[in-house]
Order: C-alpha cells, then structure tokens, then sequence
C-alpha cells in the first residue's frame, strides 16, 4: 500500500522571531518553486513563534503544527497551551508524548492518549510518539516497550486522516546515534502489525509511522526506503534549511 511520506520538524526550544521567519521563509520559497512534492512537510515551531511561522508560510503547502497541547480544552492550567487554542491560530498537527516530554514531564501513557484525543477533538492530527531507551533496548525490551507504549497511547478514533504514529528511539535523540535501517523496520513492521490488528487491515495498513531518531541529509534517503518508514521527525537537522530540504528530496 502506497503512503505518502510526511517530512516533519520538530524545532524543539530552539528559535528567535528573526531566526524562525528566516527558516520558515526559506523552506516556503523552495517549496513553492519546486512543482510537485513526493511529501507532506511540516514543521512545529516553540509555541511563541506560531503566529510568525503560519504567516511565513502561507501558501507554500507547509503545514504548522504543535509541539505538545493539554488535554482539557481551557481552564486554570497555568502555562499550558489547549489543542484548540492551536487549531485557531492555524496549526493542523500536534506532537504528543515526544520522549521530551515523557520523561521531563513524566507523562504517561494515559497522559498522551488523552492529549491526542484532545488534538482529534480540536480538528488536529495528532503525532504519538514511542520508544524504548537504551537500557530497555540492551535488556531485550524494545519491541515490547513499544508494544505497550502504541497501545496506551494511541488515541480513541484514530484514523489515517488524523493519526500518525512516531517510532523515536530514545537513545538516538540528539546523540547523533541512529538505529540501522533494520533496526529501525523490524520495530515499524512490528507497529505496522498491531496497527493491523487494533484498527483492522486498510486503516492499520493506511496510517503512517514516523522515524524520529537522528535522521538526517545522510541517512534519509536509506531509512526511507524502508517498507513500513513513512517519514521522519525531525529534530536537528529541521533547524537547518539546507538540511530538511535535502531530507524531503530524498523520498523515494
């Protein structure tokens, strides 16, 4: 079954107004010059540049989206952002459970679920991530972890259209390690399968996983070409124009 690839940043805490505009700018310019696109792109900037970064990229084709939401819709939580405040202020995509924040946060698995079915609820599409951290993995943990971990947190009336799954290796996040691109699908085919069996064979066949650990100008080309790889989230190298462009010209 054909997916289509979605290239997504994640800019992380990284970015000034001028920085970002000039990044998103950049990015918008290729993409408007560059005809038909094998990918979706995508990228989510800190919550104060969203505004900035919407504008920028109006009309390129580029999608804004979210770095984390609450799971309630508005209230007294001091500091949080709601998935409809997002939504209002032109986001279409949410991350939740990034590693980042499962573990600085200590967000569990319930916790992500029930900020991704508030992204749904929103009219967003939601990222769940997962992944095992390097003692998980070196203990023999890694498909089970990730096992529990999608079925904890993937949301209530998740589609294809509204759902994404990302597979990031913790112990590949900013370490400039990345896993082979074996090791990388036997853990996607593994999430391919329960997706199959927990949505059915189209929808589960249908959404796509993410890869989110170091890919990079140098490597997306090879994970890419995996089966069950349907994209990446991005982390450093989205920072870098030259760089995430070069990823989204990689797609097969």
């Amino acid at each position: 079954m054909t997916r289509r690839i979605l290239v997504a940043g994640n800019w992380k805490m990284n970015g000034l107004q001028a920085d970002g505009t000039a990044l998103a700018a950049d990015l918008a310019g290729r993409m408007k010059g560059a005809g038909a696109m094998k990918c979706d792109m995508l990228v989510c900037p800190p919550f104060p540049l969203i505004s900035t970064i919407v504008n920028a990229v109006a009309g390129s084709g580029i999608a804004v989206g979210g770095q984390d939401c609450h799971a309630q819709e508005k209230g007294a939580f001091t500091g949080d952002t709601s998935a409809y405040m997002l939504k209002d202020i032109g986001c279409s995509y949410v991350i939740v459970g990034h590693s980042e924040r499962r573990t600085y946060h200590a967000e569990s698995d319930e916790t992500v679920k029930a900020k991704a079915e508030a992204g749904l609820a929103a009219g967003l599409s939601a990222i769940v991530c997962i992944g095992e951290t390097l003692e998980q993995r070196d203990a023999g943990q890694t498909l089970e972890v990730n096992r529990s971990q999608l079925h904890g947190s993937i949301p209530a009336g998740a589609t294809p259209e509204n759902t994404v799954i990302a597979y990031e290796p913790v112990w590949a996040i900013g370490t400039g390690r990345t896993a082979t691109p074996e090791q990388a699908q036997e853990v996607h085919a593994m999430i391919r399968s329960e997706l199959v069996g927990k949505l059915g064979d189209a929808a589960g066949n249908a959404m796509r996983v993410l890869y989110g650990g170091s890919m990079n100008a140098k490597n997306a080309a090879e994970l890419l070409t995996q089966p069950d790889i349907d994209g990446g989230l991005i982390g450093g190298a989205a920072l870098k124009a030259d760089d995430f462009w070069t990823i989204a010209q990689s797609c097969p």
